[in-house]
């Protein structure tokens, strides 16, 4: 099956659907991180991969600095536009390996859903030079589980991913056992006060909604065109005979470190 190559450069071909169907973060989520550190006017941030900003929001509304960087080039347009009501709100067109700004810099660096397109030496390393003494480093990301409920759903979905996409289905849930080990890559690295935690939720699709949410997965966008349409509208077909919905069990992970 051709498969481009680049993977983390495929959102930039769809920044509308990717704001459109892809979630934002708990509320839980922003108040965790607050407790550990305050963020308000003052406070200078950065957000490596904004993406089209489902994580941002949040931030922005403490009336901080906030910088981030985007490397695909109409992401962070579409990011530039959608949040240019904030003043102290900047977004850079670069890779975060690329990005150039003086040590002990941030009170808060975050990335949501991103780092780990970053090699985890250079990405964890340049974070904590970043940092300013006492700063925080908050890593989360999302982890859908399609329908764990109905066997018939995954038997399909297991035929068809076989097919199109094969050893790509997800045959477990993120676990805490996993967030725990994400974490602890920070001890590596010279942090403190490392700590996780999981959130859950569910979200329900039809089919032509869960397909459209598929079109703005890395690894799906780069499927061939033609192969693609055949594979979405399999997909669409085994949740339409399947009670035409599908739910999603996100399991949201965060992970927090200190710089000393």
């Amino acid at each position: 099956m051709p498969i481009i190559k680049g993977l983390e450069t495929t959102f930039n071909t769809v920044y509308s659907e990717y704001d459109k169907w892809r979630p934002t973060y708990p509320k839980e989520l922003y108040e965790d991180i607050f407790n550990l550190i305050v963020i308000d006017k003052l406070s200078n941030v950065l957000e490596i991969g904004i993406g089209t900003g489902q994580a941002t929001s949040p931030l922005l509304e403490t009336g901080c600095s906030l910088t981030a960087i985007e490397l695909g080039d109409q992401l962070a347009e579409y990011s530039k536009e959608k949040f240019k009501k904030y003043e102290k709100f900047h977004v850079i067109n670069t890779a975060f390996q690329n990005f150039e700004c003086p040590a002990n810099s941030f009170d808060l660096i975050f990335s949501a859903s991103a780092f780990h397109w970053i090699p985890e030496k250079i990405g964890y390393t340049k974070v904590f030079d970043l940092l300013k003494s006492g700063g925080v480093f908050a890593r989360f990301a999302n982890h859908p589980y399609k329908d764990k409920i109905r066997n018939e759903i995954h038997n399909a979905f297991e035929k068809i991913y076989s097919k199109y996409m094969p050893g790509l289905l997800a045959g477990v849930e993120y676990s805490e056992e996993n967030a725990k080990n994400r974490a602890n890559i920070a001890c590596r690295y010279g942090f403190t006060d490392i700590s996780y935690k999981l959130y859950h939720r569910t979200r329900t699709f039809t089919a032509n909604e869960y397909t459209r949410l598929l079109g703005t997965y890395s690894d799906h966008i780069a499927i061939e065109e033609t192969t693609r349409k055949k594979f979405f509208d399999e997909i669409r077909e085994a949740i339409d005979v399947n009670g035409g919905i599908i739910t999603l069990y996100d399991t949201i992970d965060l992970q927090l470190a200190r710089k000393p």
